[in-house]
């Protein structure tokens, strides 16, 4: 597995967003200096809509670097907001895609340690960042969902930092796998089976593999 690094830092504040002025911390900026990492995230970073965004099993939202050539090519016409930080992440990520993670994973990166556990689903703010209603169902089309992290050993990290794997508990279960399971809601009974007991999942989708 390549190296990775963190490309950049990003964190918002909630502000009005969209004609209807709905309260997002979507649009996220730049920060050039160490930033702390708690258990529920980033110094600095604000979620609106906790049932949405936010959380111990959401608190860092991770997206590859990677993505952003492709989302330009598919989308031309929102060339200017995909850069760093455009669908909302807090870490830009230059070195990995969904399909190079396992569910997880924990990564250190500074002296923060975290834990890859479950993709994220676009929601009705990532549609009103752009003003485009067909990039919701593109984002889950195409996979490019991107991660969220839970912190299990608060630190800091700052942009440049090595992402480290230091941990893979579940070598046989790619990330890029549960990205489609939860964007299509579906699996084989094999695949729910693992999911129910997986180590490191959100408690959310083992509860529902359970339930399956």
């Amino acid at each position: 597995m390549n190296a990775a690094r963190l490309y950049s830092v990003q964190v918002g504040r909630i502000a009005p967003l969209g004609p209807q002025g709905v309260p997002s911390a979507i649009i996220k900026s730049r920060i050039d200096v160490p930033v702390a990492v708690t258990s529920l995230g980033l110094a600095g970073d604000e979620q609106a809509d906790l049932s949405v965004h936010g959380g111990p099993e959401k608190a860092v939202y991770g997206y590859a670097a990677a993505h952003y050539p492709a989302w330009i090519a598919d989308h031309p016409e929102h060339a200017a907001l995909f850069v760093a930080g455009g669908v909302g992440e807090n870490l830009t990520i230059d070195g990995w895609v969904e399909r190079d993670l396992c569910v997880g994973d924990v990564h250190r990166i500074g002296t923060a340690r975290l834990q890859v556990c479950q993709p994220r689903q676009p929601c009705s703010k990532f549609v009103l960042r752009f003003a485009d209603s067909k990039l919701a169902k593109a984002m889950v089309r195409n996979g490019r969902a991107g991660w969220y992290y839970r912190v299990i050993e608060e630190g800091a990290l700052s942009a440049g930092d090595v992402v480290e794997l230091v941990d893979r508990p579940n070598p046989d279960f790619a990330f890029d796998r549960l990205v489609e399971i939860v964007n299509c809601r579906r699996a084989t009974a094999h695949e729910f089976a693992a999911l129910s007991r997986m180590e490191g999942i959100a408690s959310d989708i083992r509860q529902w593999a359970q339930s399956r």
